[in-house]
């Protein structure tokens, strides 16, 4: 199954409002609401948004509303990969990272490097089609790209270009201000490009976005787990295992405290930052292997696991069973009901 975090299309709601219709109607149509928005690290269906978006585009009257929906995202719509990208040494090494990480955002779309001549093209390349060849969500995923490297590199001049295989729109059309003089239609492939120069450059950290996410970060869980510490850090957990760069620290920082004081929380709670390690660790593990789809090695991996074998051990000691036998036993006993 192809899946996107519901915070790629941050501010949807509000923009389709402005467009004088109603989010809460059109998402129902595609099987998805409002309170699957409410957490932008909640996964929908990858392809029912892509279909989402093309009938929200006619529904609206604008070809470019996915360009207009990018045009006005923050940090949140890309989520916590959107944040370590920024702290990579250099742009090269924030792209390789993207590569390695793009399943904590969404499974089912790569990111190809071409260099041409003295630039990098970064192609988005989807594992799934739909009848308009998924003419917005490449809008969509195209600025968000636009935006990123731009964040990062700080001065663009024109050097940063926006390519989409569609025509170009009719005049009347509004294109985004952030986009207008960087666009490409009708390109032989939907993404952005830049000078390869631009790899040995070091990317752009902003503090203050930084402080500015975490503070939505916090407002977001308290909203969703009310005085609920255990919950919120399992939350957290949950959203930086596959990075492999969960630790206390980073744990801490997301709920702005220091590490020392989450620990004493915990422990007034009668519980530690290991014990809800692995306990997040082993709800996602059966979750996966009863209804994922992933690999017993990729699985292993998005829990932070270096070596398979460790996590294999982890897993007989939690369940008395290996992975393979866990949920060869679970599918035999689905087949039974």
């Amino acid at each position: 199954m192809f899946l996107i975090r519901s915070g790629a299309i941050e501010g949807y709601e509000q923009l389709v409002t402005q467009c004088g219709q109603n989010p809460t109607t059109l998402l129902q149509q595609f099987g998805l609401s409002s309170a699957q928005l409410r957490d932008p690290n909640t996964y929908v269906s990858y392809t029912r948004l892509a279909d989402l978006l093309d009938a929200t585009a006619q529904t609206c009257c604008d070809p470019l509303f996915c360009l207009n929906l990018a045009a006005g995202q923050s940090v949140l719509a890309l989520g916590e990969i959107g944040l370590s990208i920024r702290q990579q040494p250099t742009l090269a090494d924030a792209l390789s990272y993207s590569n390695q990480h793009i399943s904590l955002h969404a499974y089912g779309v790569h990111v190809q490097q071409s260099p041409r001549g003295e630039s990098l093209q970064l192609q988005l390349n989807f594992d799934f089609s739909n009848a308009t060849g998924l003419a917005q969500l490449m809008q969509l995923s195209a600025g968000q790209a636009f935006n990123l490297v731009a964040q990062m590199v700080g001065s663009i001049g024109n050097a940063l270009k926006l390519h989409l295989p569609q025509a170009k729109p009719s005049a009347t059309s509004l294109v985004p201000e952030p986009y207008r003089e960087h666009i490409e239609y009708q390109s032989e492939f939907g993404g952005v490009s830049f000078p390869l120069s631009w790899l040995s450059r070091k990317p752009h950290f902003d503090e203050q976005l930084l402080r500015a996410h975490f503070q939505q970060r916090i407002q977001l869980l308290e909203a969703i787990y009310p005085g609920n510490l255990q919950a919120q850090v399992c939350h957290i957990i949950g959203n930086l295992l596959p990075s492999g760069e969960c630790s206390i620290e980073r744990v801490a920082a997301a709920l702005n405290l220091h590490p020392r004081v989450l620990q004493k929380k915990l422990q007034q709670d009668t519980t530690s930052f290991r014990d809800l390690l692995q306990k997040t660790r082993m709800e996602i593990a059966m979750r996966n292997l009863q209804h994922g789809q992933l690999s017993i090695t990729d699985l292993a991996l998005n829990l932070g696991y270096a070596d398979v074998a460790i996590f294999s051990r982890n897993f007989k000691r939690w369940t008395g069973m290996s992975p393979s036998k866990w949920k060869t036993q679970r599918q035999a006993d689905a087949s039974d009901l």
